[in-house]
């Protein structure tokens, strides 16, 4: 899969709260971090199971909207807004997807 599709799988996924096909868009090693504050927040697609079915779970009428999308290369910088996380609140996103060998390798977000 190219890197666009990858983000798409991933984000349409999300959408549906299905963890088992969000988990397949990432490598075994993916690494997510905080872009703010480069703090690693997820290791493994292990961990990327748990944070996300959890979060999945919580937050039964989660959704992003894609509003941009560029790829550069391997990168995918996804412009989104994301509704269902916090109470009657929409949460304006970037997510940066490096991809290598068909798989997302890291990802970067920052959030309002």
């Amino acid at each position: 899969m190219t890197p666009a599709e990858l983000a798409q799988l991933q984000l349409e996924a999300y959408n549906k709260g299905d963890i088992d096909l969000f988990v397949t868009a990432y490598s075994d090693t993916v690494e997510l971090y905080d872009l703010k504050t480069g703090e690693l927040t997820c290791k493994g697609s292990d961990q990327l199971y748990t944070k996300y079915a959890d979060q999945f779970e919580k937050c039964p009428y989660l959704h992003c909207v894609l509003v941009s999308r560029v790829v550069c290369g391997n990168f995918v910088y996804d412009e989104e807004k994301v509704s269902g996380l916090l109470p009657r609140k929409v949460v304006h996103a970037v997510a940066t997807y490096y991809v290598e060998n068909g798989k997302i390798q890291k990802a970067w977000f920052a959030k309002e």
